[in-house]
């Protein structure tokens, strides 16, 4: 494990919906709570495979309630939406932190993509779940 990943500090700025990691070199990265909700590595949005990722849409407001360290190498957030599967590891949240721009973009051309609004609601899709 790369131990200069791994932040000293954790804030979560309620004000500005964001998490805040401190390294102990004193740079700081901030991730929107929504980025880190549209981009959870769990399967229920990632899916299981390549083309199988659900767009995520109307999580603006999405708030972390609570976070869980896992083990040495991870967090599991809570979600305000009961979200709660996904696991960040410290090197996806250095990549989301330093790269916020690029994620952005990347979720806007997914809505592009699939028709729709940051903050239309999420709907019920075909398949079947596989509860995570």
């Amino acid at each position: 494990m790369n131990t200069s990943a791994v932040p000293v500090e954790l804030t979560l700025h309620q004000s500005s919906n964001q998490l805040e990691l401190v390294y102990a070199n004193g740079e700081s990265l901030r991730i929107p709570v929504e980025l880190m909700r549209v981009f959870s590595p769990s399967a229920e949005v990632q899916g299981h495979g390549p083309g199988q990722e659900t767009v995520q849409t109307g999580k603006r407001d999405v708030r972390i309630v609570s976070i869980e360290p896992v083990g040495q190498y991870a967090l599991q957030p809570t979600f305000s939406d009961g979200h709660n599967s996904g696991l960040f590891t410290w090197a996806l949240l250095e990549r989301m932190g330093r790269d916020t721009a690029q994620f952005w973009a990347r979720y806007e051309a997914q809505l592009a993509q699939a028709g729709k609004g940051r903050d239309d609601p999420m709907t019920a899709t075909g398949g079947s779940a596989c509860g995570s």
